[in-house]
C-alpha cells in the first residue's frame, strides 16, 4: 500500500495555478524542460505570463562580443515568444547587440504587440533604435540605454502609470508627445537622458502625477512642472560641472519652487552649493514637506552655503525627517578652513527655525567613511538645536575603528532634546551601536 502511494504522481495533479507559480520561479530554460516530465506538463510553460531574458546569461555560453551569437540569441527569443499561448503580461529583455540586430528587435516588439495584454515592459538595449509600438494595456514602461522614436499618429499609453527613461535618447517632440498622451501617469523618472542634437526640454503637466525623479546635466535645456496637483515626492539630481552651476542655478530654483506642495523632496549632488549662487533669501515655502534629503560636499562649504542651508530649513516649517549625505573630496588644503567655518557657524544656538523648534524628530547623516572632522559639527548642530529630536542616525561604510573617537567627541556635545539617542550603523556589517545622549 505504501509503495502504491509512493508511485502516485502528485505533482502532475496539482492545479494549473500552482504549476504556473512553480514555473514562474524557474529560469525559462528550466521551465521549458518541464515538458519532459509528463504529458500534463508538456505545454504548461507556454502559458507563462512573465518573461525575463538577458543576453548576458545566454545558456549557450558563447562570448558576448560575438555578433553572430547575438543574432542567434535574439532569434531564439523571437521563437520563444511566438510559442507562447497565453497572454504575456510582463516582459523584461536585456540585450547587448549591434545596429545590425535592430530589425530583429523591432520584429520582436511588433510580435509582443500582436500577443496583446502586455502590462509591464522593461527593455535594456545598448544604443539600439526602436520604434515604440503602442501597447494598449501597458501600465509600466522602463527603457534603458536605447534610442526611442514614436510612430506617426502615436495615440498614447492611456493606461500607463509608471514611466522610467534611463540613458535614453529621445527627441523633445517625442518626449512631449509621450508625456502628453499618457495622462494617467503617477510615477515619472527621466534619468541621464538627452535629445538628439539639442538640449533636452521637458514640460510636465500630469494631473495624477505623484512621484517625479529627474537628473540635471549639461544636456538639459529646461524642465518645468505645472498642473500636477497630486505630486507628493520629487527627487532631483544635479550632475553639473562648477562652470555650469551658475548658469542653471536660477532654473533649478524655479523648478524647486514649482514642486513646493510635495511631502517628500530629494535634492542630490551638493544642491546647497547651487542654491548659494542665487540671491538669498528664498521666497518659496514648503507647507507640506515631511522628509528632506540632500547631499553636501564638505570641501565646498563656505558662508553662503551655510546661509543657503539655513534659509532652506526656514522654508520647511513642518519638516519631520532630514537625511544628509555628506561627501568629502579629500581636499586637504580646505580642511582647516572648513572645520573652523563649521564650528563658528553651526555649533551654536540658532533661532527662527520652526521645524527645529517643534517637528524634526529624526536626522540621518550618511558618509562613506566615518569621519569626525567632516561630520561632528553637523551632528552637534542638530543635537543642540532640534528640541524634539528622538534619533540621530550616523551611517557609514568603513572607518569603524574611529568609532571610539567619535563617541568620545559626542559625549562632549550639548544636547537639547531629553529623548535624543544616537545610533551608528555600518552599511556593510549591519552592526549598530546605540548611545543615549542624556544618560
Amino acid at each position: 500500500m505504501a509503495e502504491a502511494e509512493a508511485e502516485v504522481d502528485r505533482i502532475s495533479f496539482l492545479p494549473l495555478d500552482i504549476k504556473m507559480a512553480i514555473l514562474s520561479r524557474l529560469s525559462i530554460n528550466d521551465a521549458v524542460r518541464t515538458s519532459a516530465l509528463s504529458s500534463s506538463w508538456r505545454h504548461i510553460w507556454t502559458h507563462l505570463p512573465c518573461l525575463r531574458l538577458s543576453c548576458g546569461h545566454d545558456p549557450l555560453g558563447y562570448p558576448l562580443d560575438d555578433r553572430t551569437v547575438h543574432s542567434r540569441w535574439i532569434q531564439r527569443v523571437h521563437r520563444l515568444v511566438s510559442s507562447l499561448r497565453g497572454p504575456l503580461t510582463s516582459f523584461h529583455l536585456c540585450f547587448i547587440g549591434s545596429r545590425d540586430d535592430q530589425s530583429v528587435l523591432q520584429s520582436l516588439l511588433d510580435l509582443l504587440l500582436q500577443k496583446g495584454g502586455v502590462q509591464t515592459l522593461h527593455l535594456e538595449f545598448d544604443k539600439s533604435q526602436i520604434l515604440l509600438p503602442c501597447f494598449h494595456s501597458l501600465q509600466v514602461l522602463r527603457l534603458d540605454g536605447c534610442h526611442v522614436v514614436l510612430p506617426t499618429n502615436f495615440p498614447g499609453f492611456h493606461l500607463l502609470e509608471t514611466l522610467v527613461l534611463f540613458f535614453v535618447q529621445i527627441s523633445n517632440e517625442d518626449l512631449d508627445l509621450l508625456l502628453r498622451t499618457s495622462n494617467k501617469l503617477t510615477h515619472v523618472g527621466i534619468l541621464h537622458c538627452h535629445a538628439s542634437g539639442n538640449p533636452l526640454s521637458v514640460n510636465i503637466s500630469l494631473p495624477l502625477l505623484r512621484h517625479l525623479d529627474f537628473d540635471f546635466s549639461e544636456f538639459i535645456g529646461n524642465l518645468s512642472v505645472v498642473s500636477s496637483p497630486c505630486l507628493e515626492r520629487a527627487g532631483f539630481c544635479f550632475e553639473l560641472a562648477n562652470s555650469s552651476l551658475k548658469n542653471l542655478a536660477p532654473m533649478m530654483l524655479r523648478l524647486v519652487t514649482s514642486v513646493a506642495m510635495v511631502s517628500s523632496l530629494i535634492l542630490d549632488f551638493d544642491v546647497l552649493k547651487c542654491f548659494s549662487l542665487v540671491t538669498l533669501p528664498f521666497y518659496f515655502n514648503f507647507p507640506r514637506l515631511k522628509l528632506l534629503r540632500f547631499s553636501l560636499n564638505v570641501d565646498t562649504m563656505d558662508k553662503r552655503v551655510c546661509d543657503a542651508f539655513f534659509w532652506l530649513l526656514r522654508t520647511m516649517p513642518f519638516l519631520e525627517e532630514l537625511v544628509v549625505d555628506l561627501q568629502t573630496g579629500n581636499d586637504y588644503d580646505q580642511v582647516d578652513r572648513v572645520v573652523i567655518l563649521m564650528r563658528e557657524v553651526l555649533v551654536k544656538k540658532h533661532d527662527g527655525f520652526a521645524c527645529l523648534e517643534r517637528t524634526i524628530t529624526r536626522v540621518t547623516i550618511n558618509m562613506f567613511t566615518l569621519d569626525v572632522i567632516a561630520s561632528i559639527a553637523w551632528i552637534q548642530f542638530f543635537l543642540l538645536n532640534a528640541k524634539g529630536l528622538k534619533l540621530l542616525k550616523i551611517g557609514y561604510f568603513r572607518g569603524g575603528d574611529l568609532l571610539p573617537s567619535f563617541i568620545e567627541e559626542l559625549h562632549k556635545a550639548e544636547v537639547t532634546s531629553p529623548d535624543a539617542k544616537v545610533m551608528f550603523f555600518n552599511f556593510v556589517t549591519h552592526k549598530t551601536t546605540n548611545l543615549c545622549m542624556n544618560d
